[in-house]
């Protein structure tokens, strides 16, 4: 079934189903400070918002990104350690007894030449790793994620006599490599932050109108793994293909095995995806290559569906290069890069979430979330080794205020995250909205705890 096709039928459903909830969980009088904190900043914030988006910055190379949050946040008076990852960036607030609870936002852009005829979009472009050069673009919208985290830490110092515990904000390179929020694990996060019980990030859907949330219960974004393969033959000239071993055969026969692997291995009502998204191999006309490099991703829920992906890409591989008669010492090899485990709501937690927003910010603010997708988020990796840690991902709306109305009528939508075109409307309204309601749910988590 189409992605549209159950928006549609979640739009449906979603509209009978939050019917009926709505308890108060913090007192009235503080979710009213909370919306007027929020409503302050949203000029300042949009001013944050505009210059990240005509400054974005890649992977781990966010100076400038990084530079900005530290400041601002050391000025608000958290404890800020910096440089994790490279550009990660980790705040603490102490106060009193009670949980340790992280806020989490990406702060990274995209490879992508923008297109959203906004007069502050990027026309930055930066050199990669391989030196191309490469347009930069926040078609992403990580630069409302980390506009909105510093509004959070604001409404958070403000309305510190309202709660105990310890808060910790961490802005997070990477996010588009699936591999920042490991990294700043790997790095030494923990050593110098406490270990959250409760992990909650956000992130801004244009299918959702600004001044919108959703928190849905349930699979929201696939795991995923992104790892090479590395082909090795025996190299040679064209004219001799018979004296070699062609690693562009070997590489065009995997490719096309690989094709069956999800059809014939994965049960048909599991979600798995397997993508060749790209073949490295031969530079030249009449040269028979030595060696060729598969770049492969992985999608799926299941960790046994996954360890099936991984074996199956395994044995089609190896089988593939002894048919061609690959000696042993060059048989192929296999580099895991990018890693993370699905985003799941639990149903418990997302039930209280949707309470405390209804009667913080009114039925109508409240979307019934998008269904599950195969796109991933890495955010989870930052407590998979915490135990029973918990996890709670929000849904921002950055979309127009007719968006649904289109959608529904018309079966159109904007340009979605990743597009070129990919825009936020009204995004001092998405910014303050996400401040409001992520501070609200930090609250409710912090007073239930009490």
């Amino acid at each position: 079934m189409s992605f549209i096709r159950t928006l549609r039928q979640t739009v449906l459903a979603g509209s009978v189903a939050l019917c009926g909830l709505a308890q108060a969980a913090i007192p009235p009088e503080l979710s009213k400070t909370v919306s007027e904190l929020a409503a302050s900043q949203q000029g300042d914030l949009e001013k944050v918002f505009r210059q990240l988006h005509a400054n974005p910055e890649l992977a781990f190379d966010l100076h400038d990104t990084s530079k900005l949050v530290a400041k601002r946040l050391k000025k608000l008076g958290y404890q800020v350690h910096t440089g994790i990852a490279k550009t990660g960036v980790a705040a603490v607030l102490e106060n009193g007894d009670g949980p340790v609870i992280m806020f989490r936002s990406d702060m990274d852009a995209l490879p992508v030449k923008e297109e959203s005829g906004l007069n502050y979009a990027s026309t930055k472009q930066v050199e990669l790793d391989d030196g191309s050069i490469s347009y930069v673009s926040h078609a992403c919208g990580h630069d409302s994620h980390t506009a909105w985290l510093l509004g959070i830490a604001k409404v958070m110092m403000e309305t510190r006599d309202s709660w105990s515990g310890t808060l910790v904000l961490v802005g997070q390179p990477a996010e588009e490599l699936i591999a920042g929020a490991q990294a700043m694990v790997d790095d030494g996060l923990y050593d110098k932050v406490p270990e959250p019980s409760l992990l909650i990030s956000a992130h801004v859907y244009p299918v959702w109108p600004a001044g919108t949330v959703a928190v849905k219960a349930g699979r929201r974004m696939a795991g995923s793994d992104q790892l090479d393969v590395h082909l090795t033959g025996i190299g040679g000239h064209g004219s001799r293909p018979e004296g070699t071993i062609d690693p562009v055969v070997m590489g065009a026969r995997t490719v096309l095995a690989y094709q069956s692997i999800v059809s014939r291995n994965v049960p048909a009502q599991e979600p798995a995806v397997l993508t060749v998204g790209a073949m490295q191999v031969g530079e030249t006309h009449n040269v028979i290559p030595e060696t060729g490099t598969l770049k492969v991703n992985l999608r799926w829920y299941k960790e046994g569906t996954r360890q099936t992906l991984l074996d199956a890409i395994q044995r089609e591989t190896l089988g593939i290069a002894q048919a061609a008669g690959v000696p042993e010492e060059r048989k192929p090899t296999f580099t895991m890069l990018g890693y993370a485990e699905p985003v799941i709501n639990d149903p418990t937690l997302a039930g209280q979430a949707n309470e405390t927003l209804m009667a913080a910010m009114g039925k109508k603010r409240i979307m019934p979330g998008i269904p599950p997708v195969m796109g991933s988020e890495d955010f989870p990796m930052l407590v998979a080794g915490i135990e029973d840690a918990q996890t709670l991902f929000v849904e921002v709306g950055g979309g127009a205020p007719d968006v649904m109305k289109n959608y529904m009528e018309k079966g159109e939508l904007p340009p979605l995250n990743h597009n070129p075109k990919f825009r936020i409307e009204n995004p001092g309204l998405a910014i303050t909205t996400a401040v409001q309601a992520n501070s609200t749910l930090l609250l409710d988590a912090f007073l239930q705890a009490q």
